[in-house]
C-alpha cells in the first residue's frame, strides 16, 4: 500500500511516498479504500510542527476523506464491505488505504460522489459549527468571512445566508471575487479595505462576528471591525500564526470576545458527529449547499498540492485521489 509520510518537519519536500504493509481491522475498526482525501491548512501546520500537538514522526499526514468500506473488524454491525462513507478526524488519510474506528465514520448518502463527500467533511462540518455553535448567526447579523473563495470561506458564506445574516467577503480579487459573490456574499473587498466596508455596511457600529482563518495578516483589522461585544472567531493562521495578545485590547476593543476554535471539540460525541456530518450532507444531496473542488493531485503530488493551498493559488476544496 503506497502511502505519502512524513519523517521529519519542514517544508513540502519532506513528504514523500513510501510503501507499506496494507492494513487489518482491529475490533471496532474498519479498512477503507481511499477514494478521495482532502487538503488542509492543519496537515502543512502537522508537517512543520506548529500549531498545537504535531504527531510523532515519521506520521501520514491527512484528517480527512472518503472512500469504500474494504473490510470490517470483530464487532462492526452498522457498516458492510462495500459502503460509502467519509469520516474527518481520526488522520492518515494521505494513502490508498486508512484503519478508522468504525463509529466515527459516516455514510454518505445516494447522490453524493465520494470526492464531493471527501471535499465537504471536515470543511463542511467545520463552517457548520462555526455558524450554529461558536457564534451562533442570527437573522440580520453581519458577518465577515476572510478567504471567501476558500474551501471553507465559500462554505462557510453559504451558511451564514442560510440563517439569514449579511455577509462582509474577503477576496484577492478577480475569480475570486466572483466566487464569494456566487456563494451569496453580500459585500466583496479586499483583505486591506474590509474595515471601512464593515464600516459603511453597519453605520459605524461593527460586524457581530469575523470569521478569520487567514490569522496574523488580518486579525488586528478584524478586532478592530467589530460592534462592542462582536467575536473573533480565530479558527485557522493561513498568513501566519497570531503573536500573543494582551487580553485588555479585548476590554478597550468594547468588551470583545475571542475564540480559537477546533472542530476535534465540536464533534466529541458521536450523536453531534452524526448531526453535524447529516446536516451537510442533506444540504449537498437537496442542491442547497454547492461544494467546490478547485483541484485534484495523484499522491504523487503530494507536495504541489500543500503548495499550492499554502500560496493561496486555489479556490474550493483540494484533494488528492489515491486513485490516479
Amino acid at each position: 500500500m503506497r502511502v505519502v509520510e512524513v519523517d521529519r518537519r519542514g517544508g513540502p519536500e519532506v513528504l514523500n511516498v513510501a510503501k507499506r504493509e496494507a492494513p487489518r481491522p482491529g475490533p471496532g475498526q474498519v479498512v477503507v479504500d481511499v477514494a478521495a482525501a482532502g487538503v488542509n491548512f492543519m496537515d502543512i501546520y502537522q508537517r512543520q510542527g506548529v500549531g498545537g500537538y504535531p504527531p510523532d514522526l515519521p506520521f501520514v499526514p491527512g484528517a480527512e476523506g472518503a472512500g469504500t468500506v474494504a473490510a470490517v473488524g470483530e464487532g462492526v454491525t452498522h457498516l458492510a464491505v462495500g459502503d460509502p462513507v467519509a469520516w474527518a478526524g481520526p488522520g492518515s488519510s494521505y494513502a490508498e488505504q486508512v484503519t478508522l474506528p468504525a463509529r466515527r465514520v459516516v455514510p454518505v448518502p445516494p447522490g453524493i460522489s465520494l470526492q464531493v463527500a471527501g471535499a465537504a467533511i471536515l470543511q463542511g462540518m467545520t463552517a457548520h459549527y462555526l455558524v450554529t455553535s461558536t457564534y451562533p448567526v442570527r437573522a440580520g447579523d453581519t458577518a465577515v468571512v476572510h478567504a471567501a473563495a476558500g474551501g471553507v470561506g465559500l462554505l462557510l458564506t453559504q451558511m451564514v445566508k442560510r440563517r439569514g445574516g449579511i455577509v462582509v467577503a474577503t477576496t484577492s480579487g478577480g475569480e475570486k471575487a466572483e466566487l464569494a459573490r456566487g456563494a451569496g456574499a453580500d459585500h466583496i473587498t479586499s483583505y486591506d479595505n474590509f474595515r471601512a466596508v464593515v464600516d459603511d455596511v453597519t453605520d459605524g457600529v461593527g460586524a457581530h462576528v469575523v470569521y478569520d482563518g487567514v490569522g496574523k495578516d488580518t486579525f488586528d483589522d478584524g478586532l478592530a471591525a467589530l460592534r462592542p461585544r462582536g467575536m473573533m472567531v480565530l479558527y485557522g493562521a493561513a498568513s501566519g500564526q497570531v503573536p500573543p495578545i494582551d487580553p485588555q485590547r479585548l476590554n478597550s476593543g468594547g468588551s470583545l470576545f475571542l475564540t480559537r476554535p477546533t472542530m476535534v471539540h465540536y464533534i466529541a460525541d458521536d450523536e453531534e458527529l452524526r448531526w453535524r456530518s447529516g446536516e451537510v450532507f442533506a444540504w449537498i444531496a437537496a442542491g442547497e449547499l454547492d461544494v467546490r473542488i478547485g483541484g485534484t493531485y495523484p499522491l504523487a503530488d503530494a507536495r504541489q498540492a500543500q503548495e499550492d493551498l499554502a500560496a493561496r493559488r486555489t479556490t474550493g476544496k483540494l484533494l488528492l485521489l489515491p486513485g490516479l
